[in-house]
């Protein structure tokens, strides 16, 4: 009876505890989700919001309040979520405090009946008369081990109706505070959606002021992607270069166009890699405006854009620092363009372009943190755009992935 008492209570317990859990741990992971978000238009106000609309070209601030809208947008989708799952969190711990009241009364039935049988058994001298009633010493082992097994029941119902007692009153506290939550979150996502309203009729205001000229602007965007791809080719040359340039001077010849690594550069690269996605940011302030790999325009959703890296857009007069210690593999500017820095970390490069100025040489040795450069401002389009790419030999890799959250 006592085995099989414990093992009924175990369950109880334990059943609810493993559904809150996951139930906890989803509402942690969406609101982790959320203050990203939130940090995120924060910096989005802050870097692409501050100034005047007049600063900015028509089509650069398109850009800016499309990606506005669509961070708005992710806010409330994951607060939506929140939201939902707060529900079924609190019918879940409603439809379990009625079990629990419904458990506990019947732990209380039971023990008050318990109560009364003792007082009617007469207490001591009833236990002592049933025992000299025994016909021989086997039976009367056995009468006091049930004597025995039913005082202790009596002191585990009357525990089990504490744990069932604090249990009930834990979920009527967590019940109040998850309806709270839910209505605070409830009252942020309208408000997220009223600054929604505001920001698409923004944007059809502008749409409309230049639907005349959108094939301007169409031909604006494929020039921009014209220009990224004749980057892009001269970033392969001058990763190839460098490969070929390594391999030469470390006396070895590789037709497979990666670097040939000598053990001091294995080690950096293994240092480079186990520091995937808690690599510090090129820039102090910055939102990844434009994202790794093919997309769309944001002002023309018709032209596909590719992306080799990301854009990180930032304040101006920005400082750039290098993410890691590496060796500076070779400085290269554009006609018509800015200059590009790449370093080298063994095997992996990492690619700092549109810069204004530059604080560093071919060769240098760089330490994490160090600053190589500014971001150059563009006065004609308002923006503050840093093109950083990370390579491994030729290959292209997803900055977002290896740098920290910020």
């Amino acid at each position: 009876m006592k085995k099989n008492f414990y093992i009924l209570l175990i369950i109880g317990l334990i059943l609810p505890t493993i559904s809150l859990w996951a139930q906890s741990d989803k509402q942690k992971q969406l609101e982790q989700q959320r203050q990203q978000v939130l940090r995120e238009m924060k910096q989005i106000n802050a870097l692409l919001f501050s100034k005047k609309k007049e600063q900015k070209s028509a089509i650069t601030l398109i850009e800016d309040i499309n990606y506005k809208v669509n961070v708005r947008k992710n806010l409330i989708r994951i607060t939506n979520e929140q939201a939902n799952l707060l529900t079924r969190e609190i019918n879940s711990n409603q439809e379990e405090i009625t079990s629990l009241r419904t458990q506990l009364q019947e732990l209380k039935d039971d023990y008050a009946a318990m109560v009364v049988k003792s007082y009617k058994s007469k207490s001591e001298q009833s236990k002592v008369m049933f025992l000299l009633s025994s016909q021989n010493f086997q039976q009367a082992y056995k009468r006091l081990q049930y004597i025995r097994q039913y005082r202790d029941y009596q002191k585990e119902q009357g525990e089990a109706i504490k744990v069932k007692t604090k249990e009930l009153q834990d979920l009527n506290i967590q019940l109040s505070k998850q309806k709270e939550d839910k209505k605070k979150l409830i009252e942020e996502n309208r408000i997220a959606k009223r600054e929604l309203e505001g920001e698409l009729k923004e944007r059809e205001a502008l749409m409309a002021s230049i639907k005349s000229d959108m094939s301007k602007f169409a031909s604006q965007i494929k020039a921009k992607q014209q220009e990224a791809n004749r980057l892009d080719k001269e970033i392969d040359r001058l990763i190839a270069e460098a490969i070929a340039a390594a391999n030469k001077k470390s006396g070895k010849k590789s037709s497979t166009g990666k670097f040939i690594l000598t053990p001091e550069a294995k080690k950096l690269a293994a240092n480079f890699a186990s520091n995937k996605g808690k690599l510090g940011w090129p820039v102090a302030r910055g939102v990844v405006k434009a994202k790794f790999g093919k997309g769309r325009s944001l002002t023309d959703r018709s032209v596909q854009v590719n992306h080799s890296g990301i854009k990180i857009a930032t304040e101006v007069n920005a400082d750039v620092k290098a993410i890691f210690n590496g060796v500076v593999s070779s400085i290269h500017v554009m006609k018509r363009g800015n200059p590009t820095i790449l370093i080298r970390h063994g095997d992996y490069i990492t690619i700092y372009h549109n810069l204004s100025k530059l604080y560093v040489k071919k060769g240098d040795k760089i330490s994490t943190g160090q600053v190589i450069g500014k971001v150059f401002s563009n006065k004609i389009t308002g923006e503050t755009l840093l093109d950083f790419r990370i390579y491994k030999n030729n290959l292209k890799l997803n900055p977002e992935s290896w740098l920290a959250r910020q």
